[in-house]
């Protein structure tokens, strides 16, 4: 059997991430309809703590299942939370704009935010926070 070529390795790793992802999403979205619907807390605000709350299920997972990580932990976390405290900002920061400023429905503005952060934790978490030592530009 030949050696995978770089693309289809590439597209079997995000199609895990994005399974990975599905379960920190559920745990985003769920804290997302708790908080406005029952608590009634911001869509921001309640999509914001969701995110957190998902990202540690995730960091696991993807350490162990995505990309096999040969880092410590303290170095892979170290990366990992700062790139997904970015992506926390721009998913709350696009929830705020989106649903507090512009008035989209909340579910619409979260599956945007959601889309886009995928791809930004893809790619920070592929070519920085898991990247194996030594590895130019995989």
């Amino acid at each position: 059997m030949s050696e995978p070529t770089t693309s289809h390795a590439l597209h079997h790793q995000f199609l895990r991430f994005a399974a990975v992802g599905a379960s920190g999403t559920a745990v985003q979205y769920a804290v997302l309809w708790c908080g406005v619907e029952l608590a009634g807390v911001s869509a921001a605000a309640a999509s914001g703590l969701g995110y957190i709350m998902g990202s540690v299920v995730n960091y696991i997972l993807n350490y162990f299942f995505t990309f096999k990580s040969d880092k410590g932990h303290g170095e892979a976390a170290a990366k990992y939370f700062t790139l997904l405290g970015i992506g926390w900002c721009i998913n709350t920061g696009l929830m705020w704009l989106l649903v507090h400023q512009l008035g989209w429905y909340y579910w619409l503005a979260q599956v945007l935010a959601t889309g886009i952060g995928l791809l930004w934790n893809f790619a920070g978490s592929r070519w920085w926070a898991f990247k194996p030592a030594g590895a130019a530009g995989k």
